[in-house]
């Protein structure tokens, strides 16, 4: 038995993972040194405790079958999401959300490990449900799986972890065969709901004078007389796809006036939700300069770190901008700035390189897993590992918004390194299970 599971083990996962991980350790210690070169920190003490205990939960599920955890899957979901609300209760504070459960110097976020309940209890579902020939009533209930602890963590409020769970939706939901224009309205809409939001802001942050258009969103009457119309619109669509059932063209002018209405209306209340410091770190992404001693200080230092990286880098425990504090949130959410400006560009294609490694292997594991709740399990994590490191690394290359989303495996906490570590533990069990182990 251990000779065939070691004969079946993805030793190349394990590789990347503990390399990730060692460069996470390594640079969070970097970012613990002062301007005199003294240790202030023992962050890194704790990541090598997490990383070894959660490359132990990681080997412990990549020996489960998983097809075994099918049977608990529901109840482990309800109780979740019981956490979920009894965190947004009785939680702890931590960075102006209520996302955190603890005794004394200790903590988890249960907002994260969520995220691989959710892969499970959808992967449950859509299996279930494969053969069933509504797909629209499918996909309906998987947007409703997703809403429940998507709308838990938004009450928190914790915006950065509550986007994650979108992508995970959208490529699992497209790997399970739900048609492509069902999964096309969700991104579309939420696309047009983000431009909607943003455009109102912008305007009045940065363009300083009215733009025509955007006055349609800014005036309420008129954003209003929008939302009547392209409702009015919908509607007649609707009535002529009932009496002429075989007219494509009022099913697609349904399909686009009811995005449209839809993100009206939810931008508008977007708009209202959103608090102060988010509106700022959207304003700063569209025009740094624009407070950059404030909320657009993060971006700017960020940058430099990376630029001031060159080819070969500054040299490990030689970078400026982290050892002078000139980068906030350094050791989590900035942590490939430092590891960018001290390795330069070998070191960030080093990196690219492991991601890469790690992506391109779950896509062989969905490509030939033989069964559909393993590939359905690969195909969500696959969404948050992408989504993860695009939106990271996009965000202090400043070509994204400031989300607070960490870079899996390389940011200091535990909570978002265990939740990594058991989804690559899930990979490696559906990848073993495909040779009937």
């Amino acid at each position: 038995m251990k000779l065939k599971f070691l004969q079946y083990f993805d030793f190349i996962l394990l590789f990347c993972v503990i390399a990730l991980v060692t460069f996470g350790v390594l640079f969070i210690y970097s970012s613990g040194i002062n301007s005199e070169g003294l240790n202030v920190s023992t962050e890194y003490v704790k990541q090598i405790i997490w990383g070894s205990s959660g490359l132990l939960i990681m080997l412990a599920f990549s020996m489960v079958d998983y097809r075994k955890l099918q049977r608990y899957v529901p109840q482990i979901f309800i109780g979740a999401c019981a956490i979920l609300i009894f965190t947004r209760f009785f939680g702890r504070y931590v960075n102006g959300a209520r996302s955190w459960l603890g005794i004394g110097p200790f903590g988890i976020q249960p907002s994260e490990f969520c995220k691989v309940v959710f892969i499970l209890f959808l992967a449950w579902y859509l299996d279930r449900t494969k053969k069933s020939q509504n797909q629209k009533k499918r996909f309906i209930i998987s947007m409703l799986i997703m809403f429940i602890p998507m709308g838990l963590i938004l009450a928190q409020p914790d915006l950065g972890t509550a986007l994650v769970y979108f992508p995970i939706f959208l490529v699992m939901t497209y790997i399970a065969g739900i048609p492509p224009r069902y999964i096309l309205f969700i991104f579309l809409g939420g696309m047009l709901t983000i431009l909607f939001t943003v455009l109102p802001i912008w305007e009045s942050r940065i363009a300083h004078h009215t733009v025509i258009f955007v006055r349609l969103l800014t005036n309420f009457k008129l954003r209003l007389l929008l939302i009547l119309a392209f409702g009015a619109i919908c509607a007649i669509s609707l009535s002529g796809i009932f009496f002429y059932r075989h007219n494509k063209y009022f099913y697609w002018i349904t399909y686009f006036s009811a995005i449209f209405c839809g993100a009206l209306i939810f931008s508008y209340f977007g708009g209202k939700v959103l608090k102060e410091y988010q509106v700022m770190r959207l304003i700063v992404f569209i025009d740094p300069s624009a407070d950059p001693l404030g909320a657009g200080w993060n971006i700017i230092q960020s940058k430099t770190a990376i630029g001031s990286g060159n080819l070969l880098g500054r040299g490990y425990l030689h970078g400026t901008q982290s050892h002078y504090r000139f980068l906030p949130e350094q050791s989590t959410d900035f942590i490939f700035s430092i590891l960018s400006e001290e390795l330069g560009f070998v070191g960030c294609m080093t990196i690219f390189a492991l991601y890469f490694i790690i992506l391109i292997r779950t896509i062989f594991i969905i490509k030939n897993s033989q069964n559909a709740f393993g590939t359905f399990i690969a195909s969500g994590v696959l969404g948050m590992f992408t989504f993860h490191f695009l939106v990271n690394v996009g965000m202090v290359m400043g070509i994204m918004p400031i989300t607070g989303i960490p870079l899996l495996f390389l940011s200091y906490g535990g909570s978002s390194l265990w939740t990594a570590m058991t989804c690559v533990g899930l990979l490696m069990s559906v990848s073993s299970r495909k040779f009937g182990f």
